[in-house]
């Protein structure tokens, strides 16, 4: 992914989402799929809406990538062509593919960490 300077000035300003001050977050609230600005989501009331990164540009339009990248600031993977944080990578493991979005922080660690080779 190329991120713009802007986008990389903000990944070396914060550390973490969390980092974001309250005045400068967004939110992404999964119960009525919204970005709003407050916790609490002021539409649907959901107590948990997650600080979105600013580096998310929420809109992919591609189906199926070969492979992932992980965004500098939160370290979420992240859609290789356009930066979009809205991705479900899957593993082959033991046969059978997997949502990793589930896996424990170690084991995320692990796959982020794999060597990826292309066959040609």
């Amino acid at each position: 992914m190329n991120w713009t300077i802007e986008q990389r000035e903000l990944a070396e300003k914060y550390s973490c989402k969390e980092e974001i001050p309250v005045s400068e977050r967004k939110y992404k609230c999964h119960t009525c799929h919204l970005i709003v600005d407050e916790s609490p989501c002021p539409v649907c009331g959901d107590v948990n809406p997650e600080i979105m990164c600013p580096l998310d540009n929420c809109d992919c339009s591609h189906e199926i990538a070969a492979t992932i990248e992980y965004c500098p600031l939160c370290g979420e993977p992240v859609c290789p062509e356009c930066g979009c944080h809205d991705v479900v990578q899957i593993s082959r493991v033991t046969g059978y593919l997997q949502d990793v979005s589930g896996w424990n922080a170690g084991k995320q660690q692990e796959l982020k960490d794999r060597q990826r080779y292309s066959v040609t």
